[in-house]
């Protein structure tokens, strides 16, 4: 009997069936953040920024850890504020902030939890909170210790309008 194009007899064990969400949710996650890094995108690679954000938010929501869903809502923060999708880039955005603000993270981590909450308060809308947090995001991108790590951020925090 075939279900899902597996033999009932071949089906994946529950540590294979994780290993691949948890090899799902990277590719996703990496993909999404190359396209957020692009300083021009065409809507078929918008819709596939946020395809890619919520697949590996999904994932990770299988086998990760709360960082790594902390992280997920990060991403799904700013791709939605990429695609000018302010309440929902907000939503998700406050979501990370919260969890980063209640937990140890790298210098990078604090920088791109500020940058996502401001350009989510661009998207929707909030000129105050756009500013707070761009400021924030850019201070604390500058004091980024690791070169390869503040790169990184630049890539990422270029994408953010300046208030």
């Amino acid at each position: 009997m075939c279900q899902l194009g597996f033999l009932v007899s071949e089906r994946p064990s529950a540590d294979d069936i994780a290993t691949w969400q948890k090899r799902f949710a990277v590719v996703c996650n990496n993909r999404a953040w190359q396209l957020v890094e692009n300083a021009e995108r065409t809507p078929s690679e918008m819709h596939e920024m946020l395809h890619a954000a919520h697949a590996s938010a999904w994932h990770w929501a299988r086998v990760g850890t709360a960082l790594n869903k902390a992280r997920a809502n990060l991403l799904l923060g700013m791709a939605h504020a990429l695609a000018s999708e302010g309440p929902l880039a907000l939503r998700y955005a406050m979501s990370a902030f919260n969890y980063f603000n209640e937990h140890e993270a790298p210098d990078w981590e604090q920088a791109f939890t500020h940058a996502a909450l401001a350009a989510a308060a661009k998207a929707a809308g909030n000129p105050g909170l756009h500013r707070e947090h761009y400021a924030e995001a850019q201070r604390l991108g500058e004091a980024i210790v690791a070169p390869e790590d503040r790169a990184v951020f630049l890539r990422s925090f270029s994408q953010v309008p300046r208030p």
